[in-house]
């Protein structure tokens, strides 16, 4: 007897980095096809899936501002990235055969539909899968905020942030063999140990209208599908137990 599903509607936050594979920048046609089969394997499911996806594959503001860029100009050519990315997650999508729509927060009709949030959820009730670019539309905020924002906007059961690792460890994995994965936090032991899994702001966010953040690895096939089956993979962040 297969698993019920754990949730009616996801976003997914999805970094820029994630789409470069090997690469030192850029995308990895490859990976972009990965990423793809892992949201319509989930669509395919009955689920309603949207994400949010950054562009630090091609250039990040904070990265931009070091190398003498204005800090809003920057931002805003990380914006621009973003559609860059949604575009081509877009394309892979839909040459699986699942309709897909592109959201921007920054309005440019030619390649993309503005961000209005009656829409989106017409297009989840439609079984279409929806990408939100753009990040929030304005400088200073990342596109974890972004995601934190659209997931409260739309009424997601959960964001889930997919990443390279398994989930919230107490060290960084990459640089520490002995760092052990944390399987469940609340929002308030993420900010109090400056745990780097979204930038405070997202975490905050979430903690007040209680959306649940679920970090697992995108680049293992069928995790997605485990964690909106019920699977405890990854680790999870959440209100403190008991309230």
């Amino acid at each position: 007897m297969s698993r019920p599903l754990r949730y009616r509607r996801i976003l997914v936050k999805l970094s820029g980095e994630a789409l470069m594979g090997d690469q030192p920048f850029g995308i990895a046609p490859h990976v972009v096809q990965a990423v793809a089969q892992e949201l319509a394997g989930v669509h395919e499911l009955g689920i309603q899936v949207a994400a949010v996806i950054g562009g630090g594959n091609i250039i990040r503001g904070v990265s931009a501002h070091e190398q003498g860029i204005d800090r809003i100009t920057g931002d805003s050519m990380g914006m621009l990235a973003t559609v860059i990315n949604a575009l081509a997650l877009s394309s892979a999508i839909e040459k699986i055969g699942v309709p897909t729509r592109v959201q921007t927060a920054i309005e440019m009709h030619q390649f993309a539909e503005p961000f209005i949030r009656r829409r989106a959820l017409r297009h989840l009730e439609k079984g279409r899968i929806v990408l939100f670019a753009g990040g929030t539309g304005s400088p200073f905020f990342t596109t974890d905020s972004a995601a934190a924002l659209r997931a409260n906007e739309i009424h997601a059961d959960i964001l889930i942030k997919a990443t390279k690792v398994d989930g919230i460890y107490d060290a960084d994995p990459m640089k520490s063999p002995s760092a052990r994965l944390i399987p469940r936090l609340s929002y308030s032991d993420v900010l109090k140990r400056e745990l780097k899994v979204m930038d405070a702001a997202a975490i905050s966010l979430c903690m007040e209208t209680g959306i649940p953040v679920q970090v697992c690895n995108i680049a293992k096939t069928g995790n997605l599908k485990r964690v909106v089956s019920g699977e405890d993979i990854g680790s999870l962040v959440g209100p403190e137990e008991g309230r």
